[in-house]
C-alpha cells in the first residue's frame, strides 16, 4: 500500500523585475494574462487557496473571482484578525497561527494549497517552515515602488525545480523548492 502524496504549499505570485507583487495600492492591472499559460490546467493543480486579508480586499475590490463556492470555486482560508467570517460567509476567515491551520491542511485529502499573494503571510509560513515551494512568474516591468515580493525574515535556501520564458510576454517562471534544513 502507498501513501498518498504529500500535498504542498506552493507560493505562485508574479512579480516586477524590481521586486513587487504589486503597486502600493495593491493593484495588479499590469500583469498580463499571457495567452501562452494554461489558466485552466494551472487552477486544476489546487483545490484550496490561502491569503492574507489584503489580498482577499483587493481582490474583492477588483472583481477577484469570489463565487459560492469561495475564490474561483475552491476552498478559500482568508488569515486575519480583523474580518468578522460571518460578514464573509463564501471563504473561511481565521484568526489562528497560519502555519498550525496549513499543517492541518496539508494533513487533509486533496490537491495542492496555493498561497495566493501576500509577501507578510509568505514571509511568516516560509519562517515557519510551512512552505514547500516558491513559484515566481518574473515580469519585465519596473514597478518603482510597491509591495515587496517577500519581506524581510530569516535566509532560505532554495532549490531550482524548472523555468520557463514566455517569449510573447518576456515573462520567466522559476520555480524553486523550499530546502528543509536536516
Amino acid at each position: 500500500m502507498t501513501d498518498a502524496p504529500r500535498r504542498r504549499l506552493r507560493y505562485q505570485v508574479a512579480s516586477s523585475l524590481d521586486g513587487f507583487i504589486a503597486t502600493e495600492d495593491g493593484g495588479y492591472d499590469w500583469i498580463p494574462m499571457d495567452p501562452e499559460i494554461d489558466f485552466g490546467a494551472l487552477f486544476t493543480q489546487f483545490d484550496t487557496l490561502v491569503m492574507g486579508r489584503k489580498t482577499y480586499e483587493v481582490m474583492q475590490a477588483h472583481d477577484g473571482g469570489l463565487d459560492e463556492a469561495g475564490v474561483y470555486g475552491k476552498k478559500t482560508v482568508v488569515f486575519s484578525r480583523t474580518l468578522i467570517p460571518a460578514d464573509h460567509p463564501r471563504v473561511d476567515v481565521v484568526a489562528e497561527d497560519p502555519a498550525g491551520v496549513v499543517a492541518r491542511l496539508k494533513a487533509q485529502p486533496g490537491t495542492d494549497i496555493w498561497l495566493l499573494g501576500g509577501g507578510n503571510l509568505f514571509r511568516q509560513l516560509l519562517d515557519a517552515g510551512a512552505v514547500d515551494s516558491v513559484e515566481i512568474a518574473v515580469l519585465p516591468v519596473l514597478l518603482g515602488s510597491g509591495i515587496p515580493l517577500i519581506p524581510p525574515g530569516v535566509l532560505t535556501r532554495l532549490t531550482l525545480r524548472t523555468h520557463r520564458v514566455y517569449a510573447g510576454t518576456g515573462t520567466v517562471l522559476l520555480e524553486y523548492d523550499v530546502a528543509k534544513a536536516g
